[in-house]
């Protein structure tokens, strides 16, 4: 994966990017990470979470709509090693993760709300692909997320790293 820099990436393609409001903190071992978009959409559930973490990643990004939740903890380090072997290159929570100190460890991207040790549901509740709007933005299956340390970049298709 190529190095990026979000400021850099802004500057050159201003008028294709939406930018997340800065309310999002990381949590994976890998800091810069960019990919196509997949989405969940659940609430206090990650049933669904889990079971996408599951399937080929492709290099994804999958965004999570989380609903801002601060109850439940929808990812872990479970679902982040499942996402690592799978292939996901990074995980949007918009919601809380656990297993901090593992989850950076390990190399995905990892960015979320906050941290809360109490897991969530298993009922397998929600919607996939679907678009979700939160942090400002909308978020599109399909779409393009480029993330770093000074935030998080979308795009209606994929910009150029060079």
């Amino acid at each position: 994966m190529s190095v990026i820099s979000t400021p850099d990436l802004h500057d050159a393609n201003r008028d294709q990017v939406r930018v997340a409001e800065p309310v999002f903190a990381s949590f994976g071992g890998q800091r810069a990470f960019y990919g196509e978009i997949a989405t969940v959409k659940c609430y206090e559930d990650n049933g669904l979470v889990k079971s996408q973490a599951a399937t080929e990643g492709r290099g994804r990004i999958l965004v999570v709509d989380g609903g801002g939740s601060q109850q439940r903890a929808l990812v872990g380090d479970m679902i982040g090693a499942t996402a690592i072997e799978n292939g996901w290159a990074g995980l949007v929570i918009w919601g809380m993760v656990r297993d901090v100190d593992e989850l950076a460890a390990l190399p995905i991207g990892v960015k979320a709300l906050g941290a809360f040790p109490v897991p969530g549901e298993k009922r397998g509740v929600g919607e996939l692909d679907v678009s979700v709007h939160f942090a400002g933005i909308e978020f599109r299956p399909g779409d393009w997320l480029y993330a770093d340390n000074n935030g998080i970049l979308v795009s209606a298709s994929p910009l150029s790293l060079d």
